[in-house]
């Protein structure tokens, strides 16, 4: 059919590549061009590919990534759309961040961009708490944040699922990046509007997929001393016709615990503001599947988005 898109995954073997395959499987508007096992670092090869490709997503490594993008711009004028799943261009000039709900112009910015850089799964759920109450007043650029998460083992990449796969060596939990400089903080401030570094403490838990990122605030700091309804409402109104973000209304008075794999196997994300009358406190909280709106879900979102067949 003449009105089909072809899409090129480079680096489809991946944990990544795997999930945005499968979920373009049932798209007929879409058809996925795959490259032979033997070619796969063929340049030569891979370059043919992207020539064919309207638009190719790279599930690769850093300076990998940065390769491919100079490969496929040897194309010139025929050179294709590109997704990057790579931390390598998300906040390098040129690129357009591949979060649709950040902003209400931000799914018209990914449709007539020719190259997007795909979220991190812990920024997708900091960003989606901070950047609509950022944008608000209701957290000023300057406040001390500070985000606390916990990913799944297949958020770490092969090395990390190596460690938990078949054997496990790895221990059940652990904090990870404690010289605080995880690569994701510069994504993070970029899409929140923070302008204060926040302290970001990942961790890895024993489960494959599944994601909590917590972010703890005292209340009486902000300005105006805003309440939970009026931290929920703020987001409510930031979302509102969302089909993939969802605010859970009335989560403090309804719920006193959370697990990371509920949504696994979705693309959906789910945003919880806790506290009580009685404390000046407040945590709020964003739930999602890492390989799912944290990674191949957004990939596949922003693929349909930049191809018009969303």
């Amino acid at each position: 059919m003449a009105d089909v898109k072809t899409v090129f995954i480079d680096g489809e073997a991946g944990t990544t590549g795997l999930q945005i395959r499968e979920r373009l499987a049932g798209e007929t508007a879409i058809r996925v061009l795959s490259i032979a096992a033997d070619k796969r670092k063929d340049a030569t090869a891979r370059r043919a590919l992207m020539g064919a490709a309207d638009l190719v997503v790279l599930c690769l490594p850093d300076d990998a990534a940065k390769e491919a993008v100079a490969l496929a711009g040897e194309l010139g004028a025929d050179a294709p759309k590109i997704v990057d799943a790579s931390t390598a261009h998300r906040v390098a000039p040129g690129w357009v961040y591949g979060f649709a709900e950040r902003d209400g112009e931000q799914a018209d910015k990914i449709r007539s961009a020719k190259r997007v850089a795909n979220p991190g799964c812990y920024p997708t759920g900091a960003i989606a708490l901070l950047h609509p109450l950022v944008k608000a007043g209701l957290v000023p650029a300057d406040f001390p944040v500070t985000v606390n998460a916990v990913s799944g083992y297949s958020g770490g990449g092969k090395a990390m699922i190596e460690t938990y796969e078949p054997v496990r060596t790895a221990p059940n939990f652990e904090l990870y990046a404690l010289s605080l400089e995880h690569k994701h903080v510069p994504e993070l401030m970029a899409n929140t509007g923070l302008t204060r570094r926040p302290i970001f403490v990942p961790s890895v838990g024993n489960f494959r997929q599944g994601m909590l990122v917590s972010i703890p605030l005292h209340m009486d700091l902000l300005p105006g001393k805003p309440d939970v309804a009026k931290i929920e409402t703020a987001l409510q109104r930031h979302y509102a016709g969302s089909r993939t973000v969802r605010v859970i209304e009335g989560a403090a008075a309804s719920l006193t615990r959370l697990e990371p794999e509920e949504l696994n196997g979705s693309d959906d994300l789910e945003l919880f503001v806790f506290g009580r009358p009685s404390h000046p406190h407040a945590v709020l909280v964003a739930r999602l599947d890492n390989l799912g709106k944290g990674a191949a879900g957004a990939a596949v979102q922003n693929i349909k988005l930049m191809l018009g067949v969303d």
